[in-house]
């Protein structure tokens, strides 16, 4: 197994209410296609790609590596869908909680991403991990544009 899906295992067992359907291994080796030689998981969870909070079809798996932010989700007999949200590319995070499940809305330049029906206990520990980790790198970037101009 590899790291990602090593991952999404620990989540879903930490936060069993968050709704996924099967293929999360599916979903989790998308993911793992993509990882540059420099890629290291940092947090991974899982949850459903789209608006609708009644829409249980579209699991994917959400892993933050060291460089950015990617979305796997694996498509029944048509292949697969991936995106990928760097640094520069991201605006802000909005955290939506109702009675039993949560969902995260990453705002990006180009679009939003929401991934809904997470457990809402596990809304704090996603948001922690994804904007901490972007202000750091949102730092490093300011400061190469800066001695860009300097």
């Amino acid at each position: 197994m590899g790291k990602v899906y090593d991952q999404v295992k620990m989540f879903k067992a930490k936060y069993p209410y968050t709704i996924t359907w099967f293929r999360l291994k599916k979903h989790a080796k998308v993911v793992e296609k993509h990882l540059n030689a420099t890629e290291e998981p940092i947090y991974t969870f899982a949850g459903q790609k789209n608006d609708n909070m009644l829409d249980w079809l579209s699991t994917c798996v959400v892993c933050l590596t060291n460089e950015r932010i990617l979305i796997g989700q694996d498509i029944l007999f048509l292949g697969y869908s991936f995106s990928s949200i760097t640094p520069d590319m991201f605006n802000d995070m909005q955290v939506y909680q109702g009675l039993f499940f949560g969902k995260i809305t990453i705002d990006t330049i180009k679009e939003e991403v929401t991934i809904t029906n997470l457990d809402k206990r596990s809304l704090p520990e996603i948001e922690t991990a994804i904007s901490s980790f972007m202000m750091e790198e949102k730092k490093k970037y300011g400061s190469m544009n800066r001695n860009k101009y300097e």
